[in-house]
């Protein structure tokens, strides 16, 4: 869009391709703001910008991650809906019930949200561990209905706590994974006499698709082989406990983004169940995994960071396949399970962050640098200084904008090489630094139809850094990871044109703390369109700017519970936003983040023995003149606040 065109907040909202991403979850207002929408445009709505200056009224400052149960519930209303749609319309016999996965995110609150809905949807939860068996056995006290499927390694400890779960009446359905831990159910059972329903994960050939392609197919880590599965329903028969064997299970992978590796391992899984209630196995449920994606990038594609399906094409994919095959071999239809966790809750968690400052090259090259430059001697002024002298004269004067950047470009390697030699001074590969720059920047800001080929990456070659308040190994590890793409930009100034383009940087000591890859309305670019940093004396940490807020979207699997402490950065603030009518919201819960203190005990460090010995020297420091009693009195004053404070700029 030409730079003089008119722009609204229609504009933002297609620029940073919000209507792709956001599963319609996400608007623009016409005051440009981000507003989440969970029912829609017409529903209940919440201000992001509202929501961030309310909570600083409230003293929960940025960085803090909003999540918005009322978008989590949408998203498990619309699986439910799915589903019972490609039932009714395939005439399929069983039932459909999704099961949580706690790993995707533990957070109590979360957890507590399915739980609570999931009674009405007739949702379960899984565990994949000894804490997560713990946390999924206290979340479903008095629904002893509830599937709780216990997938993972397992012990002696875990499968005693399972079947005793069983033998309370709990509906817990322990995964066989290895062979060895169908003798310790057996055993378990026969100790406690007590029959308790168990599935067997299939170690399919079928091969997944996406970054986790390698999690499956004959080398994966999950399941038992084709040829464990005959062996293993020959030791249930033994054992007593073949009419226990009630549930096949598979592993298909994560953020599937091609509806055919779904079809692919249904298929398979499906006529391995056949087999298997031929050979005697009561079975009655077929678990189709995890593995069902979300669209990170907007694009609609069989990409790393995007699917080619929807829910509804997901759903009926599963159902059509599992009837064809089951009805073709006169079996029954199983109830049907999907372990989705990613497509749940993923876009029901925001990371709202502060800009700091920023880096920008400059639009116009420092005259009195470049005058200081050319005032030495004419022997002493290096060739590529006058070069690039002629060069920003020619750009100005409309000279060719490849040709000029080409003779800047060599111009600032040739300068480079002699100031290496000792041939250039200090001040003349500043000036030709800032020249270069300029001559950059100027091009860079060109409509496309006036660049090169070559040249249409400068944008992003020649961004700003935008300093912002945050941890990228805390709150998106993914990013850094796996290279995972979530969508970014502003939650405010939307109806005003972005005049700049940047990259983002964390507070972190770590180069890699960075966000460069963002997906916009059709391409995943390399620097994010941004607003000018505007001077106010309300505004950062330093005062320096007013507030400039960007959101990290999507960001509610994994991100939580899968960050480190980096520089011991620590978990960020999050609340629970309920929306309301007219864009009214409410807090439903705050929960507030890491402490100094909390993170110097996760390493071992002793808070109050650091206080009491800093403390010490501060009192030496006064009692040897080296400091003033004010002044230790205000050293003291930040050692007591900086412990019981936030980890990140406040």
């Amino acid at each position: 869009m030409p730079h003089d065109a008119p722009w609204s907040a229609r504009d933002a909202a297609d620029i940073y391709g919000l209507d792709q991403w956001s599963g319609g979850y996400f608007a623009v207002s016409d005051r440009g703001t981000v507003v989440a929408t969970p029912t829609g445009d017409s529903g209940p709505s919440a201000d992001l910008l509202d929501v961030v200056r309310g909570l600083e009224a409230r003293d929960v400052a940025t960085p803090v991650v909003l999540r918005f149960d009322d978008i989590l519930a949408s998203r498990m209303r619309h699986l439910r809906a799915a589903f019972d749609v490609a039932c009714a319309e395939a005439g399929y016999d069983g039932t459909y019930r999704c099961v949580y996965p706690i790993k995707v995110n533990q957070q109590r609150h979360i957890c507590e949200v399915i739980r609570d809905l999931g009674t009405e949807l007739d949702f379960g939860l899984e565990a994949g561990s000894k804490p997560e068996l713990l946390a999924g056995l206290g979340l479903t006290e008095g629904l002893a209905s509830m599937p709780l499927v216990c997938n993972g390694f397992k012990d002696e400890e875990f499968v005693e706590t399972v079947v005793l779960a069983a033998k309370m009446g709990r509906s817990v359905i322990p995964v066989v994974e290895q062979p060895h831990e169908l003798e310790l159910l057996a055993a378990s059972a026969a100790a406690h006499d007590v029959r308790p329903t168990f599935g067997i994960r299939a170690k399919l050939a079928a091969g997944g698709a996406g970054r986790w392609a390698g999690s499956v197919g004959f080398r994966g880590k999950f399941g038992l082989s084709v040829a464990q599965i005959l062996h293993s329903i020959g030791r249930v028969r033994e054992s007593g406990l073949l009419e226990s064997l009630r549930m096949l299970h598979c592993h298909v992978g994560s953020q599937i983004y091609d509806i055919r590796a779904f079809k692919t391992a249904i298929g398979e899984l499906a006529h391995l169940y056949v087999e298997m209630v031929r050979l005697g196995a009561p079975m009655g449920t077929l678990d189709l995994g995890g593995g069902l994606g979300i669209d990170y990038d907007g694009s609609a594609s069989a990409t790393d960071s995007s699917v080619n399906y929807s829910l509804e094409q997901y759903a009926a994919e599963i159902v059509h396949r599992v009837k064809a095959i089951c009805d073709d071999a006169d079996v029954p239809h199983p109830d049907l399970i999907t372990e989705s966790g990613r497509a749940l809750v993923a876009h029901s968690g925001v990371l709202v962050f502060q800009v700091l400052g920023s880096r920008v090259f400059p639009e116009n090259p420092d005259e009195a640098l470049v005058e200081r430059a050319l005032a030495a001697d004419d022997d002493d002024i290096p060739q590529p200084l006058v070069d690039l002298v002629d060069a920003w004269n020619s750009l100005r004067e409309g000279g060719d904008p490849g040709e000029v950047f080409h003779d800047a470009e060599h111009a600032l390697h040739e300068v480079t090489g002699l100031f290496n030699l000792g041939y250039a001074d200090i001040v003349a590969r500043a000036a030709c630094e800032e020249l270069y720059w300029a001559i950059a920047h100027r091009i860079a800001r060109l409509d496309e139809d006036q660049l090169a080929d070559d040249l249409l990456d400068l944008p992003e070659r020649v961004g700003d850094l935008y300093f912002c308040n945050f941890s990228l190994f805390q709150s998106l590890i993914d990013a850094w990871a796996i290279d995972q793409v979530f969508p970014v930009m502003p939650i405010h100034r939307l109806d005003e044109r972005p005049t700049r383009r940047g990259t983002l940087v964390d507070i972190t000591c770590d180069s890699d703390g960075r966000l460069d890859r963002f997906p916009l309305a059709t391409e995943v670019a390399r620097s994010l369109p941004l607003h000018e940093l505007r001077a106010g004396a309300n505004g950062g940490p330093a005062g320096e700017f007013e507030p400039y807020y960007l959101a990290v979207f999507l960001t509610g699997a994994y991100q939580e519970t899968l960050g480190d402490l980096h520089n011991l950065f620590g978990d960020t603030h999050a609340v629970h936003v309920r929306c309301g009518e007219d864009g009214e919201w409410e807090l439903d819960e705050v929960i507030e983040g890491d402490t100094v203190r909390d993170v110097l005990g996760y390493v071992q460090f002793s808070p109050d023995g650091l206080r009491r010995t800093l403390r010490k020297e501060i009192e030496r420091s006064v009692k040897e003149q080296r400091i003033t009693l004010e002044e230790g009195v205000s050293m003291r004053r930040f050692l007591d606040e900086g412990i019981a404070g936030y980890t990140y700029l406040e």
